[in-house]
């Protein structure tokens, strides 16, 4: 029997010993100043020595109804343990994975994609959605394999996700991967030519992935995979016209436009999923992290009637499946984080307080070393001007260490010469909250940077 610990050290050896933390420094030593978290409140964090953390990032963008609801979500798991505390969703299913997929699919309406089904995370959805495309068109009679993405884009760590991701440190350990995983431009404004309009920016981003598709050969490629907007590189925004420019792309060459909304979906951007917010029209939508606000491990693929359809005629079962896929006590907490969002308006709360968090975040022009700041929703990035040091891998640590000494926990993101800060506070997030974040950036950068 292992008793519980309540010492830090002690924690901190223990996990030293035997916690193989995610992406985590595993170097020896680096346990030795390891934030050991125990107990969250609204948007804040306390460590196991009562230090107190604004979480800025919605830990890793996804609790985005906070920290105070953990009575409901264990009333609800409770209960469904009591009477069933698991059935797979193969054969048979349950009555909590038919109500779940109902809610998503009704939270979806205007985008047409009423079939829903159930992964354990988010990179399993990315990998769901590449499956279905090749065996959509093995269906058809085609054999499309390739995908399309993004550079920089992050789409999970599975080898197919891995292989999507546009960020070559996380590929190359694991070379080679899986073969047809293709990279277009992405949509960052921050660089591009001085006076370059919206319009010119979609038109030079769509002519990139026509060309790419024509190169490839348009009947090799199965799927088009994008975020509404892109997490990695700091929060992207697309150009107006871009996306429904992705939808006609796609139509012209019979290829399924994808939407990644692993951090997107679910009110990030004050609308239940970013694609209706942003325009885009996908045949599939892979959601995860907030879909439970991370209080349990869900995330749902939503499909199209079209691309659904030819799965439903015998003998084409999709040759796909997991154990966890709409377990049912994640769906009931599921269903109870939805419900929570719905009773506290939170997409309305987003949209109505987004121009004061940007103000608030403009405000930082004034710092010499701010260059851009970019977003929507409660989703925002700064970066910092290139050129603001040598060595960009020592400024973002340092900011970062500067922020959690302040109370601020959030992502810097190193650039050659600079760094990115990341901003995605829970969405119940409030003008102190925003005071807190901005007054504490303030203060660091205007120390780190001069």
């Amino acid at each position: 029997m292992i008793e519980p610990l309540s010492d830090t050290a002690k924690l901190r050896e223990a996990s030293a010993a035997h916690n193989w933390r995610h992406f985590g420094d595993m170097t020896d030593g680096a346990a030795e100043q390891l934030r050991v978290i125990v107990r969250g409140e609204g948007c804040h964090l306390y460590d196991s020595d009562g230090n107190r953390f604004l979480d800025a990032l919605s830990n890793l963008f996804c609790v985005n109804v906070g920290y105070s609801y953990g009575d409901e979500f264990a009333e609800v798991a409770a209960e469904q343990l009591r009477t069933l505390g698991y059935h797979a969703n193969w054969a048979s299913t349950h009555p909590r994975a038919i109500e779940l997929s109902a809610r998503v699919a009704e939270l979806a309406g205007d985008l047409d994609l009423p079939h829903v089904m159930f992964t354990p995370s988010g990179g399993e959805g990315v990998e769901t959605c590449w499956k279905i495309a090749r065996q959509y068109f093995k269906l058809k009679g085609e054999n499309r394999w390739k995908a399309i993405a993004r550079e920089t884009a992050y789409h999970g760590v599975s080898l197919g996700a891995i292989s999507l991701n546009g960020i070559a440190a996380y590929r190359e350990p694991f070379e080679p991967l899986v073969p047809g995983a293709l990279h277009v431009r992405n949509t960052k404004a921050y660089g591009r030519p001085e006076g370059e309009t919206e319009a010119e920016h979609a038109a030079f981003l769509l002519e990139d992935m026509e060309a790419r598709i024509l190169q490839e050969g348009p009947s090799t490629v199965a799927m088009i995979i994008v975020e509404p907007v892109q997490n990695a590189g700091g929060m992207l925004t697309p150009p107006a016209g871009y996306a429904e420019g992705l939808r006609a792309l796609a139509d012209k060459y019979g290829i399924l436009l994808v939407a990644d909304e692993t951090i997107t979906g679910y009110g990030r951007l004050g609308t239940w999923f970013g694609s209706q917010r942003i325009g885009l029209r996908p045949d599939i939508l892979t959601s995860a992290k907030a879909l439970s606000s991370a209080h349990a491990v869900i995330g749902a693929v939503l499909v199209s009637d079209r691309v659904y359809e030819p799965f439903t005629e015998a003998p084409s079962l999709f040759k796909h499946g997991n154990t966890f896929g709409a377990h049912p006590v994640m769906s009931a907490i599921a269903l109870k984080n939805l419900e929570i969002m719905e009773r506290l308006r939170l997409n309305e709360h987003v949209l109505a307080k987004e121009p004061e968090l940007r103000a608030a975040l403009e405000s930082l022009y004034d710092l010499d070393c701010v260059g851009d700041v970019r977003g929507m929703g409660f989703f925002y990035a700064i970066e910092l001007k290139p050129g603001t040091v040598s060595d960009g891998a020592l400024l973002a640590k340092e900011i970062e260490n500067g922020l959690s000494d302040a109370g601020i926990m959030l992502r810097v993101t190193p650039t050659p010469t600079g760094a990115i800060l990341g901003i995605c506070p829970p969405l119940v997030a409030d003008t102190a909250e925003f005071d807190e974040l901005v007054g504490g950036i303030r203060t660091v950068l205007s120390a780190v940077c001069g």
